[in-house]
């Protein structure tokens, strides 16, 4: 942001993948802990989930990894914030922290990082 010399604006961050979330919150580990815990009671690794239907896919080629679920928690999470800036500083909450959330096993992930503004 200060290379960007941008005073007033927004930052947006953006994930291309789709087993991503992107999310704004407190950074408290025992709260991660219990979010964790909630996204995987709402979605479960283990349930069925027709997108690991590989046979019965038309629409797109699997690489052959079971990961219904991975998409599932990217729906509900989004794969983007944006955060609005004032005079030169972001507007984020002094205990707000921004996460990117992988869902499908750890592996190299790219995140885009845009400054728009004046």
């Amino acid at each position: 942001l200060d290379a960007s010399e941008i005073r007033e604006g927004s930052l947006l961050v953006f994930a291309p993948h789709t087993t991503m979330g992107i999310v704004i919150n407190h950074n408290e580990p025992m709260l991660m802990q219990d979010f964790m815990r909630v996204l995987y009671k709402l979605v479960p690794m283990d349930d069925r989930y027709s997108h690991d239907l590989f046979e019965l896919r038309k629409s797109s080629k699997s690489d052959g990894r079971s990961n219904g679920h991975s998409h599932c928690k990217s729906f509900l999470l989004g794969i983007s914030q944006t955060i609005p800036i004032e005079k030169g500083k972001l507007m984020i909450g002094s205990k707000q922290s921004i996460f990117a959330l992988e869902f499908d096993g750890s592996r190299k992930r790219d995140i885009t990082v845009q400054v728009m503004g004046i």
